[in-house]
């Protein structure tokens, strides 16, 4: 559906221009020539020569070919929103209609500063033309976001409100474009109801990067298993459609769409996480006892991750030493603690490395070991017992790398393969076919990262659901400017991430 309006809005545009042009008094032929015709129009307009070289910006450029096109069949005497909003959306069914139209006549310049719009117009104007220049800045340059959970602590801390650069790693052209604006995938006021429209449909494209993502970038992207959710309260991606499908279901999708209602968000439109890139294409991850590797070697650990251990201690921790650890704000607050009592003087407590040195000068100190989760997780598959602390190894795709396919591999690259890159794939023990055609390799279109959390043990992120695809990258955590919790954190205000 996406392709048919792009098609159809792109061709419209120019085979309607040829008729007004001839109305105009322009020769008709030069309405298919690509910006020579908004030259034109720039000319018979009167309008300054600065608005055609503004085209030429990237991005914005595209909104000012629109708006060039606004101003010219306001020379036909259109003036209306209606008018306007159907030479914006729908130019491949209104231009030609205004070039048969007897009625619709040249009034040139002269007539359209003769045209005196109402008050209520005026504020019109103003309205659309903010909404429209904050979308622009919204999609295409900068985004702010809030952390809503605590998977990135102590990086990032719950309610800190972050500016995402859009333009490092080159911005996209929205999937789903026609949105409630200001807002990400639900209304305002709502936790259900879509805030978009799924019938147009974009193709991915993403404008050139200023830079490419680096191995611990902090990186806000839409998160793949956000796809399909359950629509109901304490569901989404809080509880993933797909965990509640294996684990409660048994893999029965049937029985489960007859109990829930059921969502699926297109690739733009589903949550927005914020993870580290700990991996990047053609890179191999694993983990052993807790700690990550990345091609054999072992990985950057953020200076304020944290991971769960197991504390002894010969004699209860006292209020000082438990305020020293805090590990929820940046305030002493025991009520903040994230500890857990597992038995006389047996606690379990979530640590960062600077923790465990100052609980090794403790006299009351006698062990700390660190936690390991049993918890299944990606691929959920018989080949692969891998838990959150022993994980892989994983190869990350990269684009145009060859993989050969194996009985044991597939469920690893499968979801990429067919969901992401929008493949049929059948399997009959070794044998694959891909779009019909038998084959035992498969060459992928996109790169791939893998995205973990700094609270390692209370992050849902690839361990649980896989690699996130190049197209659902949205950009990069780049600066805090502003943060909240009983009050300003007026520390944090104004700083960078790492």
């Amino acid at each position: 559906m996406g392709w048919i309006y792009l098609i159809l809005w792109l061709l419209g545009w120019p085979v309607g221009l040829y008729g007004l042009f001839k109305k105009a008094g322009i020769t008709p032929w030069k309405a298919f020539i690509p910006f020579y015709n908004t030259w034109c129009i720039v000319e018979k307009c009167e309008e300054k020569r600065i608005w055609f070289w503004l085209q030429l910006i990237p991005i914005a450029g595209a909104f000012v070919s629109i708006w060039l096109l606004i101003k010219f069949v306001m020379n036909f005497g259109k003036f209306s929103f209606v008018d306007h909003f159907l030479t914006v959306f729908f130019p491949f069914v209104y231009l030609p209609y205004l070039a048969q139209d007897k009625k619709t006549r040249w009034i040139g310049p002269e007539g359209v500063a003769n045209y005196q719009k109402t008050t209520i117009r005026e504020w019109m104007d103003a309205a659309v033309f903010a909404i429209v220049a904050a979308t622009i800045i919204r999609t295409f340059i900068f985004e702010a976001y809030v952390i809503p959970s605590g998977s990135m602590e102590k990086t990032l801390l719950i309610n800190d409100f972050l500016f995402v650069n859009k333009m490092s790693y080159g911005p996209r052209v929205p999937q789903t474009p026609i949105s409630f604006p200001f807002v990400h995938n639900y209304m305002p006021g709502s936790t259900t109801t879509p805030s978009y429209v799924k019938w147009v449909q974009l193709p991915y494209y993403r404008f050139p990067a200023t830079s490419e993502i680096q191995r611990n970038d902090v990186v806000v992207f839409n998160v793949p298993i956000g796809d399909t959710i359950i629509n109901e309260a304490g569901y989404g991606s809080a509880v993933p459609y797909y965990d509640v499908l294996r684990e409660m279901y048994h893999g029965n999708r049937d029985a489960l769409m007859n109990e829930h209602q059921i969502l699926v968000h297109p690739m733009d439109k589903t949550d927005n996480y914020i993870k580290r890139c700990t991996a990047i294409p053609g890179d191999t991850v694993m983990l052993r006892n807790g700690d990550l590797f990345i091609s054999g070697k072992p990985a950057f650990v953020p200076p304020n991750s944290q991971r769960n251990y197991t504390v002894t201690t010969n004699s209860p921790l006292t209020d000082e030493q438990l305020k020293h650890m805090q590990t929820r704000t940046d305030q002493s607050d025991l009520e903040n603690l994230e500890i857990e009592l597992k038995g006389p003087n047996t606690y379990v407590i979530y640590l960062r490395s600077e923790d465990i040195a100052y609980l090794k000068t403790q006299k009351n100190v006698v062990g700390i070991e660190p936690v390991m989760s049993t918890d299944p997780v990606f691929p959920y598959d018989a080949f692969h017992n891998w838990t959150p602390d022993n994980f892989g190894p994983l190869w990350i795709p990269k684009k145009g790398a060859t993989l050969t396919l194996t009985a044991e591999n597939i469920a690893l690259y499968q979801r990429a393969i067919v969901t992401y890159e929008g493949n049929t794939l059948e399997q009959n023990g070794n044998q694959f076919i891909i779009n019909g055609k038998p084959t035992n390799t498969y060459t992928f279109k996109y790169d791939y990262y893998w995205m973990m959390g700094d609270n390692r043990h209370r992050s849902q992120d690839s361990r649980y659901w896989g690699m996130v695809p190049e197209t659902n990258i949205v950009g990069k955590a780049s600066l805090i400017w502003f943060s909240y919790d009983h009050g300003p954190r007026w520390n944090r205000i104004f700083k960078g991430i790492k």
